[in-house]
């Protein structure tokens, strides 16, 4: 069932009547069956019948809008005789926050791409549009594509800024959406890359790559990518994926992947240089990687590709450089860091040493803490030991030493403990523990506190650039902590593999979007923190103005509050106007 409308000249006067009709079949084709006539309705009344002729056909909610516009409205004239008291206002929607993000997504042009990739099918909405809402939710209030159906669309005054009603916003249409954007996902990176060079001259020829890992709720039994491994989020009684991110010294995101959730950092690393050789092209790079992803053939990878890198090196590779570490030679590159160069044994790579006081300081904390944490403990298993009036079980006395350590592993090998046999009285069997603390372990540990080790194949580059460049991979790591504090990755709600991969897709979107404000208020003076101004402009709303006049008529303004004097600075600093009106002033029906 739906509702159908007549439109009838009566009088010289055009009226427009309402019935609820059904589709049957017949010998000739389909026809449309009256089953009630309505007259006349309001667009309340309007959206009623509609609700009601959809329960009745037992069908879900409709996907594009029962009613149309009805062709040019009646002009309204410049000036008109208002009764004061019964000016009244309505519909407060939420206006700044949406605004700043529209702004965004066109300046980078997705809307034109997607237009290209996603042709409109008929009695469909733009696919552009519709990733666009999914885009701007997770940007400006990230939650479910079922809250933006329920809640979130109807708040805002995208309906006037994108020109689609409430109604056409429900949950089917956004997950098609998803549906529909995920196969070009390429493409989106592709033009990402060329607006970025476009808008800020960004230079790609130095990327950080680092992985993480975001979990489910519930089993994800549909997904064969949902794995349980190594938790960055500290769940590991949930399935996982895990993203490896691709981001230019600026942090601006270049490419993604998704991996298996039990998925070995080390192995995605030539998965991820071929994927982004076939959407860049094999060129000249330098690739920043944590020390996670490191091994020997890796390396080798990305020599045999031309490609060069600056890496971190596991702890254990520092002991090869215990006696640089001793001499002088070193070089401060910022208050409290020193670095120092030292070519490899073969003379092909170069190894950085690198110490930070600030470091040093924290990691002799860890290890005090650790060392009084396991003394504590030997000193109360010993003690149980020693008053035990029945002959312990050495092999679980040896399993509690082994978790003990096992907590508090950064100063593990401080301790040489033994375990052993003792008569007590006329019995054998008792158990006594005893322990010594090492004391190279305790001169290598004051030596290398503060201390790591990098490595490199670059050649003629000073020990200070080094440093910088591998200090930008926290620019990899702000990225995850943005997606995942700010943008609401996780957790993951969806269980089909596509859909999950759409989940982080538009996720990424909302990051680019994010990354793009950021530096438009880095040129702006405005710092690097887009969270505060964000919800300072989502104090900005839009709301429907009704003047009843002397003649009985109502006149509907659409328009948007006056910014305050806070918001007016940043719009300033922005280079921003926003409009006191949404369309033109229309008179009620």
């Amino acid at each position: 069932m739906f509702l159908k409308r007549i439109r009838v000249t009566k009088d010289g006067k055009r009226h427009t009547y309402w019935a609820l009709v059904k589709t049957i079949r017949t010998a000739r084709g389909p026809r449309h069956q009256l089953v009630s006539y309505l007259g006349e309705l309001s667009a309340s009344k309007r959206a009623g019948w509609a609700k009601l002729a959809h329960i009745l056909d037992h069908r879900p909610e409709p996907t594009l809008p029962l009613f149309e516009f009805d062709g040019p409205t009646e002009p309204v004239p410049e000036t008109v005789d208002v009764c004061v008291r019964k000016v009244r206002s309505e519909r407060t929607r939420d206006f700044g926050d949406v605004y700043l993000g529209l702004l965004l997504w066109r300046a980078l042009e997705l809307d034109k791409l997607l237009n290209r990739l996603l042709p409109r099918a008929r009695q469909e909405m733009p696919g552009s549009v519709m990733a666009a809402i999914l885009t701007l939710a997770r940007f400006c209030e990230p939650s479910s594509e079922l809250h933006i159906d329920d809640t979130w669309y109807e708040r805002t005054a995208l309906d006037d800024l994108l020109g689609v009603p409430a109604e056409a916003v429900n949950k089917d249409r956004l997950y098609r959406t998803l549906d529909r954007v995920l196969p070009h996902k390429p493409a989106l990176e592709k033009h990402l890359k060329e607006r970025f060079t476009t808008l800020f001259d960004v230079r790609y020829d130095l990327l950080l790559y680092d992985v993480t890992s975001t979990y489910f709720e519930g089993e994800a039994v549909g997904n064969p990518q949902a794995q349980r491994g190594y938790s960055r989020d500290h769940r590991p009684d949930c399935k996982q994926v895990c993203i490896g991110l691709v981001v230019t010294r600026e942090g601006l995101p270049v490419a993604y992947e998704v991996f298996e959730g039990n998925r070995n950092d080390v192995t995605t690393v030539e998965q991820l240089v071929e994927a982004m050789e076939a959407k860049h092209g094999q060129v000249d790079r330098v690739w920043v990687l944590d020390r996670g992803m490191i091994s020997e053939p890796n390396l080798q990878f990305i020599r045999q590709r031309r490609g060069s890198y600056v890496v971190g090196t596991p702890k254990a590779m520092l002991k090869r450089y215990q006696r640089q570490l001793t001499e002088q030679g070193w070089r401060e590159v910022q208050e409290g860091i020193e670095v120092k160069l030292c070519p490899g044994p073969e003379g092909e790579e170069t190894f950085i040493l690198c110490r930070s006081v600030d470091r040093r300081e924290k990691e002799r904390a860890i290890h005090d803490r650790f060392e009084r944490r396991i003394e504590q403990d030997l000193s109360r298993l010993a003690e149980r030991l020693q008053q035990a009036k029945t002959q312990p079980n050495r092999a679980q006395v040896e399993r509690q030493i082994g978790r003990m350590l096992g907590r508090n592993s950064r100063a593990a090998g401080l301790f040489d403990i033994q375990v052993t046999e003792i008569k007590r009285g006329s019995r054998q069997g008792f158990l006594k523990l005893t322990w010594n603390k090492r004391p190279d372990w305790r001169q290598w540990a004051e030596l290398s506190e503060g201390c790591y080790l990098l490595r490199t194949n670059l050649v003629g580059w000073s020990a200070e650039d080094l440093w910088k460049t591998y200090t930008q991979l926290t620019q990899a790591e702000a990225a995850f902590r943005t997606q995942k504090s700010e943008l609401r990755l996780r957790p993951i709600w969806h269980h089909r593999q596509d859909r999950v991969q759409a989940h982080i897709l538009f996720s990424f979107l909302a990051y680019v979007l994010w990354k793009t404000l950021e530096q438009w208020m880095s040129k702006s003076g405005l710092g690097q923190g887009p969270r505060p101004l964000i919800e300072d402009l989502a104090r900005l709303k839009a709301h429907d103005v009704v003047l009843a006049t002397c003649t009985g008529r109502e006149l509907r303004i659409r328009c948007v509050a006056k910014p305050d004097q806070s918001q007016w600075i940043l719009l300033s600093h922005l280079g921003l106007a926003i409009p006191t009106r949404l369309g033109e002033p229309r008179w009620q029906r």
